[in-house]
């Protein structure tokens, strides 16, 4: 049976392997692929698929971290009134570029008296909404003594 180029180039498709292993186990199983396939499979010559690096996993997870913080948003609101509306991978960027910033930034958010929270896609209520509220009632205590210790000098 002759072997021709499309048999060829099939199995090395498949099996990802060269040319030469490719013709030679066609024609040790007569030009059957599927028998080729079997006894590259029996010889340990099958090769994992080159993948580009756009293609990796790590690249994978990245842009799904991306799509998520883009779809989470961080919202800071005063009295029901949205101050701030933002999502939380350009928080994670400010944070990185600009981290006293941001620092001085939740300081005063907290200090006068403004709502955090970070929300889902669906406007889930997270974990994190918790410690906010908490951080929040512990500046607000913490304001209150110092307001009242001014006042009492």
């Amino acid at each position: 049976m002759s072997i021709n180029l499309e048999q060829i180039d099939e199995l090395r498709r498949r099996a990802n392997v060269s040319y030469e292993d490719a013709k030679s186990a066609l024609e040790q199983n007569e030009g059957n692929i599927i028998e080729a396939l079997v006894f590259l499979e029996k010889q340990n010559k099958f090769k994992p698929e080159e993948k580009p690096c756009s293609e990796g996993t790590f690249f994978k997870m990245i842009k799904n971290l991306i799509k998520k913080g883009n779809e989470t948003k961080l919202i800071v609101k005063r009295d029901d009134t949205v101050v701030l509306n933002i999502c939380v991978t350009l928080i994670i960027i400010l944070s990185i570029v600009a981290t006293p910033l941001v620092i001085a930034a939740l300081i005063i958010a907290l200090a006068t008296n403004h709502k955090i929270r970070i929300y889902k896609k669906n406007h889930e209520d997270l974990e994190v909404n918790k410690i906010f509220d908490k951080m929040s009632v512990a500046v607000t205590k913490a304001t209150a003594k110092i307001t009242e210790e001014m006042r009492t000098e």
